[in-house]
């Protein structure tokens, strides 16, 4: 099976947060878990997404919901590490993109992991896929779209 490989455009980055990683957090292997990388990206993401305009789970009346995640490992984290986490987004099509994540441990400058995010904004009363409102792209001057 072929190797994940995410090519994440450095000029896309636009954010930026630390998270703690915490005892409960860490699997048998004495290192972060999955599920709780997972968790960490989600928080990223809800900070990235409040700094960008949403209130509460809405951006202009309209929920988020992730498609899908790649995520790529390169290094360990463990118990106490500050890791820093690097957000963005990239492909915006007419109904959503992509939210991009790059994470490192700036005590060392190592990169532990990076990911992908899909998503698009829906109507919860409609129960539909809506398209992007425009005042939430205008906040990307520089992310390419896609078809």
């Amino acid at each position: 099976m072929a190797r994940l490989q995410l090519d994440l455009p450095a000029d896309q980055f636009c954010y930026s947060t630390h998270l703690t990683v915490r005892v409960t957090e860490i699997n048998s292997a004495n290192h972060l878990a999955n599920d709780a990388m997972i968790s960490m990206i989600s928080e990223a993401r809800a900070r990235f997404l409040y700094e960008f305009g949403s209130v509460g789970d809405q951006v202009e009346g309209l929920g988020i919901i992730v498609t899908d995640l790649a995520t790529m490992y390169r290094n360990e984290a463990h118990a106490r590490d500050q890791l820093l986490f690097e957000v963005g987004v990239m492909d915006f099509n007419k109904y959503g993109g992509d939210i991009i994540f790059r994470i490192t441990r700036p005590q060392d400058s190592a990169l532990i992991a990076m990911a992908k995010s899909g998503f698009v904004f829906f109507d919860y009363q409609q129960k539909k896929v809506k398209a992007m409102p425009a005042g939430f792209a205008d906040r990307f001057p520089k992310v390419n779209w896609i078809d």
